[in-house]
């Protein structure tokens, strides 16, 4: 008999989504944190900590240059969008709109609800002893400080008479941005010259979304010590004298996220089970990792191979949306932990005090820009309001469960703009947004940028 005769079949391999991984990897997480927390399991504890903060870093290290490349890359590429000047003020005028609209869900809720009269904390407890925001970090987070658009940090730590100083760097997306949309259109400006230095930055572009997508490919691992390590550290007993707070920052970001957001996607006449379908694989690592910057590579990827944004647009609003379109960081949790702060310390809020909340939310939010969690645009809003600054330290033992879901619903802000954005202009692919939804790693690591990506109408 002929070896030949027969053809041979590939196997098929069943496969495990990678939706299912994350959930998997948060599942485990939870009960090794439970385990840990319960029977003191040190080294456990310690184990999953940094299990987590290696994958944050990992995700983060790769990011100014994604940034830079990307934004210099679309910018160039918007030549080849119709428009482009409308798209990105139709950008902005979205993120103003549903930032008002979540700093206003947040400001009824604490109304209705009075979280700091409920609150089993003693102000004589408050001290804080961090810097305070003001409207100069907003200037400064628009201003590159340098062609890097980074910092340097300096740190004193004695250990048994010895001093160590320790300096770290960080960057500001913000100020990266800015940057690359300047260098970008400089590019533009000069022509057929610029382009050895576009080649170089799509060359570029390409090989730092493949880096991405090997650590994105993490994060099941990163989820499980993320989560973790949030309840080994964290118990009822920290969320207890805040409970009120704490359920309505919940409340309130998950009616921002499935409420109003949702009737958006209707009035616009797209479907908002796909929105969500589409955009949860980006929505879910932002509520592990707590970091819509490090989650930027996978937002972006989602918004234009789930939801059928065009690359080029996408490559531009997704980072801009990154560090400054903050419906959960910026406009939910201080409009609560406001009035909480204000009824804790006897102070009555007047009409004038409610929309000064809403102004500071829906103008400041780039204040935040490049800096960690949220307190940066808390003090600014308590400074505004002339309430006691120490009124933060109240909020800081929480503030890791409350961040949570504040980047989740970040994260799905800055996913439905471009999208909402796109459907308004008649560029969005009502074919992919309406389609099937793969697996989002299993599909191509990267996206060319060189050429124009077809809009469905």
């Amino acid at each position: 008999m002929s070896a030949t005769s027969t053809p041979s079949r590939a196997r098929s391999r069943p496969t495990f989504p990678f939706w299912a991984q994350i959930l998997a990897g948060l599942a485990l997480g939870l009960l090794l944190g439970l385990l840990a927390r319960t029977f003191e399991i040190g080294w456990l504890a310690a184990t999953l900590t940094k299990i987590g903060e290696i994958f944050v870093q990992l995700l983060r290290v790769a990011v100014p240059p994604l940034v830079f490349t990307a934004v210099v890359v679309s910018i160039a590429n918007l030549r080849q969008v119709t428009n482009a000047a409308r798209l990105a003020a139709q950008t902005l005028v979205w993120f103003l709109i549903t930032s008002l609209l979540a700093v206003t869900v947040g400001i009824g809720l604490g109304v209705l609800t009075n979280p700091g009269e409920g609150a089993s904390v003693s102000r004589d407890d408050a001290t804080y002893s961090g810097g305070s925001g003001s409207w100069l970090d907003f200037l400064q987070g628009v201003i590159p400080l340098n062609i890097l658009g980074l910092s340097a940090q300096s740190s004193t730590e004695t250990t048994d008479g010895t001093v160590s100083v320790t300096t770290s760097l960080s960057f500001n997306v913000l100020q990266i941005v800015v940057l690359a949309a300047l260098i970008g259109a400089a590019a533009l400006a000069v022509g057929e010259k610029a382009e050895p230095f576009l080649a170089f930055n799509r060359s570029a572009l390409a090989v730092v979304q493949k880096l991405l997508w090997w650590v994105i490919r993490l994060a099941p691992i990163g989820t499980l010590g993320l989560i973790g390590k949030a309840v080994a550290t964290y118990g009822w007993e920290a969320v207890a004298p805040l409970a009120t707070f704490t359920v309505d920052v919940y409340v309130g970001c998950a009616i921002v996220l499935f409420g109003v957001y949702s009737v958006l996607l209707r009035l616009h006449g797209l479907s908002p089970l796909k929105f969500f379908s589409g955009a949860w694989p980006a929505i879910e690592l932002a509520f592990v990792s707590r970091s819509s910057v490090g989650t930027m590579p996978l937002t972006q990827q989602v918004v234009t191979r789930n939801l059928g944004v065009p690359q080029e647009y996408a490559s531009f609003a997704v980072p801009f949306g990154a560090t400054t379109k903050m419906d959960g960081c910026a406009a939910v949790y201080p409009a609560l932990a406001a009035i909480t702060v204000a009824q804790i310390f006897d102070v009555n809020l007047s009409l004038t005090d409610y929309l000064l909340i809403a102004f500071v939310s829906v103008v400041g939010s780039a204040a935040t820009a490049g800096l960690t969690g949220a307190f940066v645009m808390l003090t600014l809003t308590l400074s505004t309001l002339g309430l006691p600054l120490e009124g933060v330290g109240l909020l800081i033992g929480i503030d890791a469960i409350l961040d949570m879901v504040r980047t989740a619903t970040n994260v799905a802000g800055q996913a439905l703009v471009p999208t909402l954005v796109a459907k308004r202009e008649g560029i969005l692919n009502l074919d992919v947004y309406n389609g099937p939804r793969g697996d989002i790693v299993a599909a191509p690591e990267s996206v060319s940028l060189t050429e124009p990506v077809a809009a469905g109408q």
